[in-house]
């Protein structure tokens, strides 16, 4: 049913361009035999609306992978150089969460170790909503952050580097055979930011999956009952991603092709110093408002990926 209804406003949508375009035909049929200034500007302003409902149409259908309508759990980890990557991986966490809130997504934090002095050491997020995976894969890679240093006494420019990965939350339905012989579950106190909202029981979770060494954990519920079912629902997505890969591996092997689908190359830059600039290095989208980025504002760089590097009318320079 799910299916049939987000199949059926597509088609719906489908059905309501075709007959709005029919009409500005018409339209532009009567301005030919008469001229009117007026009706002309309103011309200009409807094809310019029809043009973003198509945009927006083209951009449902390039979605149309298994997954690509669905939930997603995103997970972010800092690169080597400590406290900067640290520091960066925590404005990335922010950047996503801004930007989930301001499209109408759900995004709950499920995991988060802080790191000792600035930052965090790594996230987990779930975003829900429709199109969240679909939306969101589009960021999957390494990030790049030039600026001057906060943490350096000297004022030296640094380098630092996030990985953002994204995997489709698995419906209850899919199977993905998970032996409890393979897991290792471990139970300790959320590191919160002190006071009240941190437990003083074991209610955090976490869970090894022994044959992957995949980790996950939950921290986020104060009973360690939903905290477990919470690791086990990502543990699920993350072993359903790592077997795909794995396959995706062994396919390339055969055919004899060379994939780099190992932990991501860079994808985008953000440069605070010495000038200001976004780029990314897949679509050759950039903008110099790096704050309004930094404040979630990245919804052209996933229509431009989508798009396979055409930019949507209105996008950023």
């Amino acid at each position: 049913m799910k299916e049939q209804r987000l199949l059926k406003e597509v088609v719906d949508q489908v059905n309501n361009l075709e007959r709005d375009l029919e009409e500005l035909v018409i339209l532009l049929g009567l301005l030919r035999e008469e001229e009117d200034p007026q009706t002309l500007k309103e011309l200009g302003g409807s094809l310019a609306t029809l043009e973003s409902r198509v945009v927006s149409l083209e951009l449902t259908t390039v979605m149309s992978g298994e997954y690509d309508a669905g939930n997603a759990i995103l997970s972010l980890n800092p690169g080597a150089g400590g406290t900067e990557s640290q520091d960066w991986a925590q404005m990335l966490l922010r950047m996503y969460l801004r930007w989930a809130e301001a499209n109408g997504y759900k995004a709950e934090v499920i995991d988060l170790l802080p790191a000792e002095e600035a930052g965090i050491k790594s996230a987990t997020v779930t975003v829900t909503g429709q199109y969240a995976y679909g939306r969101l894969k589009a960021e999957i890679g390494v990030h790049r952050l030039v600026r001057i240093s906060p943490f350096d006494a000297n004022h030296r420019r640094h380098t630092s580097f996030a990985s953002v990965f994204i995997y489709p939350e698995i419906d209850d339905t899919i199977e993905v055979a998970i032996d409890e012989k393979d897991l290792r579950i471990d139970t300790y106190r959320s590191s919160g930011a002190g006071g009240q909202h941190v437990n003083v029981t074991d209610s955090a979770v976490r869970i090894t999956h022994l044959p992957t060494k995949i980790v996950v954990s939950c921290q986020n519920e104060r009973s360690q009952h939903k905290n477990k079912a919470m690791a086990m629902k990502v543990l699920r997505a993350r072993l359903y991603d790592y077997y795909r890969r794995e396959q995706e591996k062994a396919m390339a092997k055969l055919e004899g092709e060379k994939k780099d689908i190992a932990w991501g190359s860079q994808i985008r830059s953000y440069v605070l110093a010495p000038y200001q600039l976004v780029k990314d290095h897949r679509t050759g989208l950039e903008t110099g408002s790096v704050e309004k980025v930094l404040d979630g504002d990245i919804e052209p760089f996933i229509d431009a990926f989508l798009l396979g590097g055409r930019t949507t009318p209105g996008a950023m320079k």
